[in-house]
């Protein structure tokens, strides 16, 4: 190994660990205590403050330093960084774009062509849905390329999916677009077994496989809303439709994407919401501080008059 790779290999060490001993990095290297304290010189002279660790090993370890000297990252961790980079740049920090902006074109500049196609393709075949975080599981970044891949490039996938119920099963898809809600990914497909559109939670997907058949999108819907609709209302026993006496942009500021699907209207904004427990939407509707009229079902009228009621006979 070159000297100039093996201080990479160095410093891409001493970034992942806290510390380490001499002898760790030495043996990791390939090379002799004498020439590892040569390298350690070399990168305190780049202005990597590399401490020395005191006690019977010795040791080395990177410390904060005065300024930011150039980081070390490996594939999946560009590929994050230039995202949520993308992400910031978009507006998803407010006040912080064109800095995120400025720091996403100095990675872009330098990234491998297959990591830079990775990130174009995430990012080209990816929605927001809303920015409030709730909890999520992990997803692999191989499946998340691998599926974005497919939405870009028209491809069918084939994949195992389990629901949320627990039920395995194979599926067949022509996948459309990615939508991200915080820290949760879904897939928009056309299930082809079942001739449907369908959302699929990304991380529980597995064993992606782009099956190299084409095809082309017949009336396909907005991702963004279909997933929103999925969420909000159809998984539920009761639909309702309320009419909100609020301009659609304060509206959106108090009900969250994965509460409710909001429509403009000249009126103020319509909202389509589901639930199990008529008593409990009738709650959640009391509590958001607008004037509303109940459109629909009429069974969720008498659950708001009898709340009305058991509030004026407790506050007698």
């Amino acid at each position: 190994m070159n000297p100039s790779a093996r201080m990479l290999r160095l410093l891409s060490l001493l970034q992942a660990r806290q510390n380490w001993t001499g002898n760790e990095l030495a043996g990791r290297l390939g090379v002799t205590a004498r020439t590892l304290r040569r390298d350690v010189t070399r990168l305190r002279d780049l202005g990597y403050p590399v401490e020395a660790l005191s006690g019977p090993a010795g040791g080395y370890q990177l410390a904060p330093g005065g300024a930011i000297p150039p980081l070390l990252l490996d594939d999946d961790e560009a590929v994050a960084v230039a995202l949520g980079l993308r992400g910031a740049a978009s507006g998803a920090l407010p006040g912080f774009e064109d800095a995120a902006l400025a720091a996403l074109a100095k990675i872009e500049r330098v990234l491998p062509v297959k990591l830079a196609d990775q990130i174009s393709t995430l990012h080209s075949t990816t929605v927001g849905l809303g920015h409030r975080s709730f909890p999520g599981s992990p997803v692999d970044s191989e499946v998340l390329v691998c599926v974005a891949q497919a939405c870009r490039n028209l491809e069918r996938l084939r994949f195992r999916y389990v629901d949320s119920n627990g039920n395995p099963s194979e599926r067949h898809v022509e996948p459309f677009q990615l939508v991200h809600t915080a820290r949760v990914w879904y897939l928009v497909a056309m299930d082809r077994d079942r001739e449907a559109w369908r959302t699929f939670r990304v991380d529980r997907i597995a064993d992606p496989v782009r099956t190299g058949m084409r095809f082309a999108h017949v009336n396909p819907p907005d991702a963004a809303a279909f997933v929103s609709e999925a969420l909000a209302v159809q998984v539920y026993s009761h639909q309702a439709r309320v009419l909100l006496k609020v301009p659609y942009e304060q509206a959106i500021e108090r009900i969250s994407p994965r509460a409710g699907v909001l429509e403009k209207r000249r009126n103020g904004t319509l909202l389509r919401i589901g639930a199990d427990d008529l008593e409990w939407l009738a709650g959640f509707l009391a509590g958001l501080d607008c004037k509303f009229q109940v459109l629909e079902p009429e069974e969720l009228k008498v659950a708001l008059a009898a709340l009305g009621r058991r509030l004026i006979e407790n506050a007698s």
